[in-house]
């Protein structure tokens, strides 16, 4: 069973950034895409971008599209999620995770694997 923590949350301001980690555990890391989600308050898990296993091949959700990057090294089995231009409308908890299966990870409903998530909050 794969185990992920994620960290590098935090507070920053509008326009600024800030790079999350995620520490997978588990022979599978290096051999399935990753993926990066978030909640806010109230409103439901958003999908955000997806690695592939490699690290090739890279997806993103359109509200992020320019403005975050996926990465992964699998030397260290750690994906990270380096934002940019943040807005306040990227408050939320941000979470790492792992689809069912190394053919998914387009939408937040294909993961089944997730860390606890860290809390990012930009103030304007």
């Amino acid at each position: 069973q794969v185990q992920l923590v994620e960290s590098g949350g935090g507070l920053v301001q509008a326009g600024g950034s800030l790079t999350l980690s995620c520490a997978a555990s588990g022979r599978t890391f290096s051999t399935y895409p990753m993926g990066w989600l978030r909640q806010a308050p109230g409103k439901e898990r958003e999908f955000l971008a997806r690695i592939s296993a490699s690290g090739a091949g890279t997806y993103y959700a359109e509200s992020v599209k320019g403005r975050f990057t996926i990465s992964r090294d699998n030397a260290k089995n750690t994906v990270y999620l380096q934002m940019n231009s943040l807005k306040p409308e990227d408050t939320a908890i941000y979470y790492c995770a792992m689809p069912r299966s190394r053919f998914e990870g387009g939408t937040a409903d294909s993961y089944d694997v997730w860390g606890q998530g860290t809390q990012v909050t930009v103030s304007s």
